[in-house]
């Protein structure tokens, strides 16, 4: 029987009450909750790369960040989370700038060396490496070649299925920033082929066909062009990556709980599904979900909260009454 009818919950914690009381701190200024919550974290990389992440976002416009360095100049997690502020802050600079004007370099150069600075706090943790990857698409030619590789191994053999870090790599190669369509799906593909069964990066290719959207929506200046893009979610290909990754991802788990740092990857899963019209798997990854959801990727294609309604109406698990 279909449930009432259905209000996705677009928490920008993705439910993690812990990282949304922290984050209440930087309201206020107070950065002892930073420190708490990251010094309970500890070397859980999968949590630890999320609230850094988002608490990154919510520093990047104060100096709570800053006040915590100044009182603990020597803490690895202070300077972690500023590495990722900063690199936050560069890529606010780029937004404001519009894509294709470049900042200035030593804005970026800033939110490097605050990552090369972080790596040595803590050695074995692997956010910094994902900092630093991320700033890396900020410099107008990108980075050399071999300079690359060589933070991507020192993040690989930190955490070798971090889906975080693999995205900021699979950005760094496609045809918006520093490469091509082809470069991203090999790397996407790859990457989940070497994964074990039950990890999430098979997810990476999902996130690949975003991408890749994303691309031709910019190409063709906000005119979606219907003969280019019509069949660019469910066309066979894109109906088999689908099912490949629920099988090789969520139907390979021991456990049927969702993580908050994984709810965005479950939404991209889920997404795809929709719109392949594998309804078997779009149902149960909403089911999976429930109300929890990420803005994007469904903002891609309109607003989020009507899409996602229309979903749950039109595959039966709400009830189809009202807009």
């Amino acid at each position: 029987m279909a449930r009432d009818r259905f209000t996705p919950d677009f928490d920008p914690d993705c439910g993690d009450a812990l990282l949304t009381s922290a984050r209440h701190d930087i309201v206020i200024g107070r950065w002892q909750g930073l420190r708490d919550l990251l010094r309970a974290t500890g070397a859980d990389w999968l949590s630890r790369g999320h609230r850094t992440r988002l608490l990154a976002q919510a520093c990047a416009g104060s100096t709570t960040v800053e006040s915590w360095l100044a009182a603990e100049p020597h803490s690895a997690d202070a300077l972690v989370l500023h590495a990722a502020t900063e690199t936050v802050r560069a890529f606010t600079l780029a937004i404001a700038a519009g894509r294709g004007v470049p900042i200035d370099r030593d804005r970026i150069d800033t939110a490097v060396l605050a990552c090369l600075r972080a790596t040595d706090a803590w050695p074995e943790d692997p956010t910094p490496w994902v900092s630093l990857i991320s700033a890396a698409r900020l410099y107008p030619a990108g980075v050399r070649r071999r300079e690359l590789a060589r933070w991507w191994d020192e993040l690989h053999r930190r955490d070798p299925y971090s889906v975080e870090g693999h995205l900021q790599v699979l950005h760094y190669y496609s045809a918006r920033w520093h490469g091509s369509h082809g470069l991203m799906y090999d790397f996407a593909r790859d990457a989940a082929g070497v994964a074990p069964p039950g990890c999430a990066l098979p997810v990476l290719v999902q996130y690949a066909r975003v991408e890749e959207f994303r691309h031709a929506l910019d190409s063709a200046k906000g005119q979606q062009a219907a003969v280019v893009l019509g069949q660019h979610w469910n066309h066979d290909g894109a109906v088999s990556d689908v099912r490949r990754t629920w099988h090789r991802w969520i139907a390979g788990r021991d456990d049927a709980v969702v993580a908050p740092a994984e709810l965005r990857d479950l939404n991209h899963l889920a997404h795809a599904a929709c719109h392949a019209g594998t309804t078997d798997i779009a149902s149960a990854a909403l089911r999976m979900l429930g109300r929890r959801a990420t803005r994007t990727p469904w903002s891609y294609l309109g607003d989020p909260t009507g899409q996602l309604t229309r979903w749950h109406r039109d595959l039966g698990l709400t009830r189809g009454d009202g807009p």
